[in-house]
Formats: C-alpha cells, sequence, structure tokens
C-alpha cells in the first residue's frame, strides 16, 4: 500500500483545526488547533507540520450553503486555503463540510464534553471529520491509490 499523508482544515475567522491521517490513508486523527494572530504565524505552523508528517496534499473544508451554493465564507475558505496551499507549494482539495461542526459538537456531547469551553477542540474534529470523508472518498474512487 503506497504511503499517504494529507492535512484537513478547517479554517475559520479565529482558529484553523487540523487533522492528519496515518500512512496508510486510512483514519484520521486530530493534530491541533492553529489560533490565528497573522497568516505568517498560521503559514510557519503549518509549514512545520506539513514538513514533518511528509504531506502530499492539503484537504480543506469548503462551508457551502445549505441550498448547495458558495456563500461569502465558501470564498473567504477558498481564498486562504489558496493561499495556504501556494505558500506550502501542495495540491489542494475541498470537501464539502456542511454540518461537520455540528457533528463535532454532538460527538463531545456524547463524550460529556462541553463544547461551549472547547471550540478548539470542535475545529479539530472538525477537520478530522473532514479529512476521513476525504479519505472515504479517496479510497471508493482510487481504491488502488489514494491520490488521484
Amino acid at each position: 500500500m503506497p504511503f499517504i499523508s494529507a492535512l484537513g482544515l478547517d479554517i475559520g475567522k479565529k482558529r484553523i483545526g487540523v487533522a492528519g491521517c496515518d500512512g496508510t490513508g486510512l483514519i484520521a486523527v486530530g493534530l491541533t488547533t492553529i489560533e490565528r494572530k497573522s497568516l505568517d504565524q498560521v503559514l510557519k505552523e503549518l509549514g512545520q507540520l506539513a514538513e514533518q508528517r511528509r504531506v502530499q496534499v492539503l484537504v480543506v473544508g469548503l462551508p457551502y450553503s445549505m441550498d448547495g451554493t458558495l456563500g461569502f465564507q465558501a470564498r473567504y475558505v477558498q481564498k486562504v486555503g489558496q493561499t495556504i496551499a501556494q505558500s506550502l507549494n501542495l495540491p489542494l482539495e475541498y470537501v464539502d463540510e456542511r454540518l461537520t461542526s455540528f457533528q463535532a459538537e454532538q460527538l463531545m456531547v456524547a463524550q460529556n464534553i462541553s463544547p461551549s469551553r472547547n471550540k478548539g477542540l470542535i475545529d479539530r474534529k472538525a477537520a478530522c471529520l473532514i479529512l476521513q470523508q476525504w479519505l472515504d472518498q479517496s479510497r471508493i474512487k482510487a481504491p488502488e491509490t489514494l491520490l488521484p
């Protein structure tokens, strides 16, 4: 089985949830939440992670509106995602992230963790759900190789 390393990102205005996967591309795990202070600081932290994990692709959750259109937030996420991908010289893929933050909150409630006190954890779990969705879709599309 080929080695795969992807970073999943849940991009928000205050924080970026970050997830990674095991080398087989089967399981996504939450890695960290980056508190956004400046774009340079975000790029530095993501660059270090990408280098340490030998990342091959960035997977960004795109917040479509419930009617399937791209609104203001989705266009903002696209702009930030493209900036990150260009800075890190990595290919960029998008995943429909509708309701991932809600799903992350529900997972936390099921674990008796307060979502209101753990916003960073919500972002990290949402990034994990985004990346897992991409990994699962990639296996269905091309089971012999994970990357297109």
